[in-house]
């Protein structure tokens, strides 16, 4: 009996750390390797074409460096009126880990904005 709970154990342990950073979040995980993205919100306003994107990266789970915030990723593709709120995440074998946030929008004043 406790030679078939060794394997499972086993298998739970290589899900690796890395992807324990943005557990949180709610993005797919998987113990070989992710890469995958998730509809997260979405508003009344236009959907424009401009998209801002920004990450934070994890290694190991030990250390998390960088910005994913929707603030972030609209300031990066100058987006003032969001449309869609997206996430990606990405994890190799436990060791390295990726979260984006993706935003689509305007800029309010007509330009890069799909008015159809």
């Amino acid at each position: 009996m406790t030679k078939l709970l060794i394997v499972p154990a086993i298998l739970v342990g290589l899900t690796g750390c890395a992807g324990v950073a943005f557990m949180a979040a709610g993005p797919p995980q998987a113990i070989l390797y992710a890469d995958a993205g998730t509809g997260h919100e979405a508003t009344d306003n236009n959907i424009g074409k401009k998209k801002g994107e920004a990450c934070a990266s994890s290694i190991l789970g030990l250390v998390t460096t960088g910005d994913a915030g929707i603030r972030a990723a609209a300031d990066a593709g100058g987006i003032t009126q969001i449309s869609s709120v997206d996430n990606n995440f990405m994890n190799i074998l436990g060791i390295y880990a990726k979260y984006c946030t993706i935003v689509s929008g305007g800029s309010g004043d007509g330009s890069g904005d799909n008015k159809e």
